[in-house]
């Protein structure tokens, strides 16, 4: 499995409005630059995150992109459901009729193992849990 640079990149802007929490709205150009994304590609993600009600915006001349809710209530799991539609791994956990024999098939059991781990997780962390992480990151940095 691997993530599409859309649903990367769309972690990483709302990373960054998680950092930036506190510091008044961000605008695409500051996010781009910090977290090197290119400005058309983020411009088309926030807006995809604003309709969703993840990220709020402010106009004028002060104005640009914060998040809607809490840090601890945005999880990754739901940002990546949003950018990159339901995680699975394979057709046939999403829809049975996808292969002739997703009834009998011991793979099929294997998958859906699978499936259930990753979403438990990815539903389990949440942005505020990244900024944790970063700071033990930057800590370990200082450390060297």
């Amino acid at each position: 499995m691997k993530l599409s640079t859309r649903c990367r990149y769309g972690i990483h802007a709302m990373f960054d409005l998680a950092q930036n929490v506190g510091n008044g709205p961000q605008t695409i150009r500051a996010i781009a630059e910090r977290q090197l994304i290119p400005e058309q590609y983020l411009e088309q993600i926030i807006g995809v995150l604003r309709r969703e009600g993840f990220v709020d915006s402010v106009r004028g001349a002060q104005g640009g992109y914060m998040l809607s809710r809490p840090t601890s209530e945005i999880t990754i799991g739901e940002l990546l459901r949003l950018l990159e539609g339901p995680v699975l791994m394979a057709d046939c956990i999403g829809d049975a009729d996808a292969c002739v024999r997703s009834g009998q098939c011991p793979s099929r059991l294997v998958w859906e193992r699978l499936t259930d781990c990753i979403n438990k997780v990815i539903d389990s962390v949440t942005l505020t849990d990244m900024l944790t992480d970063q700071r033990m990151l930057d800590q370990e940095e200082k450390i060297k």
